[in-house]
């Protein structure tokens, strides 16, 4: 059949640069931020622990705490979830040149030639589309921008399994490809007759040109991303991470935004304990017990991370406090007036770890609003979303 006008045609692309050569340069060095960015991703719902339910490769209809994500070392998640966002926005234009580099493939024609070639063509239907979608709303949410009215949590876990599927079969079904245009050592014999254009234009560029040009705006996203996770200097120019500084770090929630006020956490605020019994502590009592400081990382799901001397009473201390010393989980609810109960992966490893808190205090001073006043939960290695603020209850099971 004669292909319609338009794309399906060959002599719709001219480019003089698409080779198999190239292909399988691009895709050799995308693979490996590609495998890191999935890893790290499946690490990232373990330690999160969305209710999945049964679906999840980790099932968590059961007791999610039953997996123990651990509480050491204590920059664990800020390690796993910066390399996450991070490499995934760096490896961006090495995703974009490796698809522009293969369009005429996906609008061949006949679009399906038989059995076969259809379970190909829905294979690479399902990478390209998966592809597109992780990456397009994982970067959306790392830019706090939520266009979309699904739950993104389970909808980027449920692509990821998609996108990780339909790499490996993709990359089992290149291997040979690959290797054939490794051997050559040739960009110009190595061209299949689907990706040569039969009508060439005259190159602006070389091959090796434009592999500098997609590591330049590789590079140049590393720069202006991966400050907000290593900090220093490099934070001041990570334009990309959009996080106002709040009082003098990070914060992705401000008291305005979760409309708690400073009448909320005044002088009538109380917390409370429930464990085997209930019993309420005002901030001066909290005071009172024992206090401890540590060092200690909140890393955010979209990929920043800051640490800062916290100072409070330890989460086992409140446990027996409330009369669990041994308590399995923690519940921690907050003022926010929406949302306002919810739950917080402490397992027992973690309630029972020493730098596990209740914050009161940072870098020697009280609680910023911001952050949390008048108490917050901070736990090495935990999400920043389980680092409760404005916490009003805490219920120990």
């Amino acid at each position: 059949m004669r292909p319609p006008p338009g794309p399906a045609r060959a002599t719709f692309w001219r480019s003089p640069l698409r080779s198999t050569w190239l292909t399988t340069i691009l895709g050799s060095i995308l693979l490996p931020g590609v495998l890191v960015v999935a890893a790290t991703g499946l690490l990232s719902h373990a330690a999160y622990q969305p209710h999945l339910g049964r679906n999840g490769l980790v099932p968590t209809d059961v007791d999610p705490l039953v997996i123990g994500w651990p509480a050491s070392p204590s920059w664990l998640y800020a390690l796993t979830q910066s390399l996450h966002v991070t490499v995934g926005i760096v490896i961006v234009p090495l995703l974009l040149a490796k698809l522009w580099s293969v369009i005429p493939r996906l609008f061949a024609w006949p679009p399906v030639k038989g059995p076969g070639h259809g379970l190909e063509r829905l294979g690479l239907l399902l990478l390209v589309g998966s592809a597109v979608f992780q990456f397009a709303t994982g970067i959306a949410n790392a830019q706090l921008y939520y266009p979309w009215h699904f739950d993104f949590v389970a909808a980027h876990y449920y692509g990821g399994l998609i996108f990780i599927a339909a790499l490996v079969l993709h990359v089992a079904t290149k291997l040979p490809a690959m290797r054939r245009a490794y051997r050559t050592r040739s960009q110009v014999l190595a061209v299949p007759e689907d990706l040569r254009a039969p009508e060439p234009e005259e190159p602006t560029l070389s091959r090796r040109e434009l592999l500098w040009l997609v590591g330049a705006g590789a590079g140049a996203l590393a720069v202006t991303t991966a400050g907000q996770s290593i900090g220093g200097p490099l934070r001041e120019v990570a334009l990309l991470a959009p996080r106002g500084t709040g009082e003098s770090f990070p914060v992705n929630k401000t008291a305005r935004v979760a409309r708690v006020t400073p009448a909320m956490v005044g002088a009538g605020w109380r917390l409370l304990l429930v464990g085997d019994g209930e019993a309420e502590l005002t901030l001066e009592e909290l005071a009172g017990m024992p206090q401890h400081t540590y060092a200690l990382p909140i890393a955010c799901v979209e990929g920043w991370t800051t640490t800062q001397r916290w100072t409070g009473v330890r989460l086992r201390d409140l446990a027996r406090r409330a009369g669990l010393a041994d308590a399995a989980a923690l519940q921690a609810g907050s003022l926010q007036p929406r949302g306002a109960f919810r739950q917080a992966t402490v397992g027992p490893g973690q309630i029972a770890d020493p730098r596990s808190l209740l914050a009161l205090r940072v870098n020697g001073a009280p609680l910023p609003l911001d952050h949390g006043y008048p108490a917050r939960i901070i736990v090495p290695a935990l999400p920043g979303v389980h680092c409760t603020k404005w916490v009003k209850e805490l219920h120990f099971t």
